[in-house]
């Protein structure tokens, strides 16, 4: 009888382990970190007026090295859905960015509320322009520049870099003896098709940047749209979009494109990262270290005395 009870008990005992052995977990996602802005003590914050308008006065932000040197240069083009201006929001970046060896700069470009597009596309160019007019005393080696923004931002980055050199695109801004062309960009989070986004439904800031739906005036989105300009000789693009971000609409037709066309171009997906992660850390960390990689690649490295 003893051997016989002993049976069902030693056939139990690892049933019961695997019943209670505890399901493991999956790593919490990292919590949000608001970043506020603080100039290094490494580098002033210059201000520069590009261009004064009736409805606003664009300007440009730099941060310049107080070292000596010559250092390239990136343009940061902020989001907002077109119609909110956060230059603050990308100084932390911008800031993290320029310490790895960059002059870097930030526009504020007339909104959606000030005046309709190209109005903001032309004051980008007219920034890169400035920076090239100013290059020698904000220590800017001009053959040496770039631009990257985020959401409303990082469609206009790829809109500039992708019209890089091409005359129409240019308005009617001042320093016009000066180029906007850049060799290299980044595009956080950013349609780059606006038809394929906008066809089907009316978006209230593309209605208002454009003054019409795209049903109304398809022409007019697709020539904003950046993936409509990709061709041969066009700037290097790296995308960086978020897990959790949904804005990138016509990114992955657009790096077909460009590879087809024998055009550099990258992805970078951040875990777990939302809309806009640049804004905040762990992501902005992660996003300054692609992107100083990036543009040290395609702009290289400062020239020191």
């Amino acid at each position: 009888m003893n051997v016989l009870c002993a049976i069902p008990l030693l056939i139990a005992i690892p049933l019961l382990a695997a019943e209670t052995k505890p399901t493991p977990k999956a790593p919490a996602a990292p919590k949000f970190q608001k970043l506020l802005p603080a100039t290094p003590a490494s580098h002033e914050l210059r201000t520069i007026e590009i261009a004064r308008y009736p409805e606003h006065t664009v300007e440009l932000y730099v941060y310049v090295p107080r070292a000596e040197g010559i250092w390239p240069c990136v343009l940061d083009i902020h989001g907002g859905g077109w119609k909110a201006r956060q230059v603050d929001s990308d100084k932390p970046m911008m800031e993290r960015l320029a310490q790895r060896g960059f002059v870097t700069a930030m526009v504020s470009y007339r909104l959606a509320t000030e005046a309709p597009y190209p109005a903001a596309l032309h004051d980008c160019k007219a920034a890169l322009r400035c920076l090239r007019a100013h290059a020698r005393e904000l220590k800017i080696d001009p053959a040496r520049i770039g631009c990257m923004g985020g959401s409303a931002g990082g469609h206009l980055s790829g809109l500039t870099a992708a019209t890089s050199g091409l005359a129409d695109f240019e308005g009617s801004g001042p320093f016009s003896d000066q180029p906007s062309v850049v060799k290299a960009a980044i595009v956080m989070a950013a349609t780059q098709d606006l038809v394929a986004a906008n066809m089907a439904k009316t978006n209230e800031n593309a209605l208002l940047f454009f003054g019409a739906t795209c049903a109304d005036k398809p022409e007019l989105y697709a020539a904003a749209s950046p993936i409509t300009h990709v061709r041969r000789g066009m700037p290097p693009i790296l995308f960086i979009e978020g897990e959790k971000d949904t804005l990138k609409i016509g990114r992955a037709e657009m790096m077909e494109k460009m590879r087809s066309a024998d055009v550099e171009t990258g992805l970078h997906t951040l875990k777990h990262a939302p809309h806009p992660f640049w804004m905040s850390d762990p992501w902005c960390a992660e996003t300054v270290d692609l992107a100083a990689a990036w543009f040290k690649k395609h702009l290289g490295e400062p020239v020191l005395p």
